[in-house]
């Protein structure tokens, strides 16, 4: 872990650095002085580190403030220097062909600071709306085992990657609530990090209280993700168990209509001190293979060691699908799904983008989804 935050530290400075240079080569070629850019820069780089460190000793709307800002500088880090080295780059392919006089060269620089500064904003802008408008994301799985009678189809709204914290509140939850009200389930699952990082936040606002939906027939289940490790669960367990919601952990489930739920510990589990996680086929061989089987895990990994389970649908999250363009095209490249639905011998997959946010409270290319699925069984 020592390891991990050093080097995402690392690469944090360095990139705000580049930028820094940037825009202060570009402002003083022009013959502004820098002085306030530097003080403001350094306020905003700032800010993402100073809030998350505070958090977890003083929580306070003012580190609230400090997380929303430093989420949006993050995303503004990214844009900017994905920008700025395609600059450069064309700078240095036209440099040999001197299609630029020198003397025009500040005033480029200084157009190019305030053109990638505006679309960037106007991203920024345009992903935040994006963010605070989820959609419900529909589906209708058929799965090959029998479903008792009397209670077909199913309904089951699930929601991933909440994030309560400093930066999805109360009104995240006030709209969720209606979202997931709307639908009228009959069982309702969070498939973790429903926390965000320090629980401060979430204890000062008592977040959870504000999602109230009606009592689902099936209940109310979640699982843990790696945000609820980073929120401590011996705390965020409890707090999340104490508003009615059961927390599955490496659990087998029976609901009435004889489908079998399968909760799982997130992978994070296994290299937390004092936690661990049991083997997939360890709870599989607790399960009665005739009737449905679905298994709620985080994180989507191993998903094609699911074709010779007798797993009928898998729900999962963790991806965000990515959350901003281009870093779906990350995700994609490191999970087998990381957004949608695909089957996988009989096993339905479907991995959710999540209802909330990490970091910036913005969405480019994705959008944040609660997933609602109309399960049946064989109809003889």
């Amino acid at each position: 872990m020592a390891i991990f935050i050093t080097v995402v530290l690392t690469v944090y400075i360095l990139t705000n650095l580049y930028l820094w240079f940037k825009g202060r080569r570009a402002l003083s070629g022009a013959g502004i002085t820098t002085g306030l850019y530097t003080a403001i820069f350094i306020a905003l780089a700032s800010a993402f580190v100073l809030g998350k460190f505070l958090e977890y000793s003083f929580t306070s709307v003012f580190t609230d403030i400090l997380n929303v800002i430093g989420g949006f500088w993050m995303a503004f880090m990214l844009y900017g220097f994905l920008a700025w080295v395609a600059g450069d780059i064309m700078m240095l392919l036209l440099k040999p062909f001197h299609l630029i006089p020198p003397d025009v060269i500040p005033k480029l620089r200084l157009w190019l600071f305030a053109g990638i500064t505006s679309v960037i904003l106007l991203l920024i802008v345009i992903g935040f709306i994006n963010a605070v408008s989820p959609v419900t994301k529909r589906y209708t799985i058929e799965v090959s085992k029998k479903v008792s009678s009397g209670y077909e189809p199913m309904r089951i709204v699930a929601v991933s990657d909440v994030h309560l914290g400093s930066i999805i509140r109360k009104r995240s939850m006030r709209h969720l609530s209606e979202m997931i009200s709307s639908e009228k389930p009959d069982l309702v699952l969070f498939l973790g990090d429903l926390l965000d990082g320090s629980i401060g936040p979430v204890l000062r606002g008592d977040l959870l209280s504000y999602l109230r939906i009606p009592a689902p027939r099936f209940g109310t289940w979640a699982i843990t993700g790696n945000h609820e490790y980073m929120s401590d669960p011996g705390k965020s367990v409890p707090y999340i168990e104490s508003k009615g919601i059961k927390v599955l952990k490496d659990e087998i489930i029976s609901l009435e209509n004889g489908v079998q739920i399968i909760g799982r510990l997130d992978r994070t589990a296994m290299h937390t001190p004092g936690n661990s996680r049991k083997p997939l086929g360890k709870l599989l061989a607790e399960v009665d293979t005739t009737a449905p089987v679905i298994l709620l895990d985080h994180q989507p990994y191993d998903l094609s060691a699911l074709a010779s389970t007798p797993v009928d649908m898998q729900l999962s999250g963790h991806t965000h699908n990515g959350q901003i363009w281009p870093l779906n095209l990350i995700t994609d490249r490191m999970f087998e799904l990381s957004h949608g639905h695909r089957v996988f011998g009989k096993t339905h997959v479907i991995v959710s983008s999540g209802f909330g946010i990490w970091g910036p409270r913005m969405r480019i290319g994705t959008r944040p989804e609660i997933l609602s699925i109309t399960l049946t069984g064989k109809s003889e």
